[in-house]
């Protein structure tokens, strides 16, 4: 059996077409469906597809008073995956939910409730470890500054970070004695 076509599906009882382009409130509960948005993030998507702004706005509005929307929600969720699971720290998470769009005081406050109970030393040393793969220590100097670069990409103070190198290297200077 096939399903009827969504033009085919917007009929009305007369058999007359109805308009064809779903309304900004159904585009975005599909957005939505697929995956967790911030406002911005909706807003575009939804102008990106011609709807006009006072409909955008309004389904918008609509879909904030249901908790549909959440930029709070949402921060809190991608902030924990991030340091969780991804191992991130704390600068690179909050560049990144500013770039989503949520505001610049929500992410400073989420970011600063997830990394609340975290060390971030122990954050680094992870990272080292999962980078290293087993790998006894870095080699030169050379290795030691792209460890450098790719601990501050994630998003480490570069306080931590120089900590973490000089320890790794005082490790390694007293195992080869």
């Amino acid at each position: 059996m096939r399903w009827p076509s969504r033009a085919a599906s917007s009929r009305t009882s007369s058999g007359l077409g109805a308009e064809t382009r779903p309304s900004a409130y159904l585009d975005a509960l599909h957005f939505l469906a697929r995956r967790a948005l911030t406002v911005t993030e909706c807003r575009d998507r939804l102008l990106a597809r011609q709807h006009a702004e006072d409909k955008v706005d309004a389904a918008i509005e609509h879909l904030l008073e249901i908790g549909s929307l959440d930029d709070r929600r949402l921060a809190q969720a991608h902030a924990r995956t991030a340091v969780e699971i991804k191992g991130r720290g704390r600068l690179r998470v909050v560049r990144e939910l500013q770039a989503r769009g949520v505001d610049k005081e929500v992410a400073a406050e989420v970011v600063s409730e997830v990394f609340g109970e975290k060390d971030e030393r122990s954050l680094v040393a992870r990272a080292l470890q999962k980078k290293l793969r087993g790998r006894p220590r870095p080699a030169d100097a050379a290795e030691y500054a792209r460890l450098y670069q790719f601990l501050m990409r994630q998003g480490f103070t570069p306080a931590v970070v120089v900590e973490s190198l000089r320890r790794l290297r005082r490790t390694k200077d007293d195992k080869v004695e």
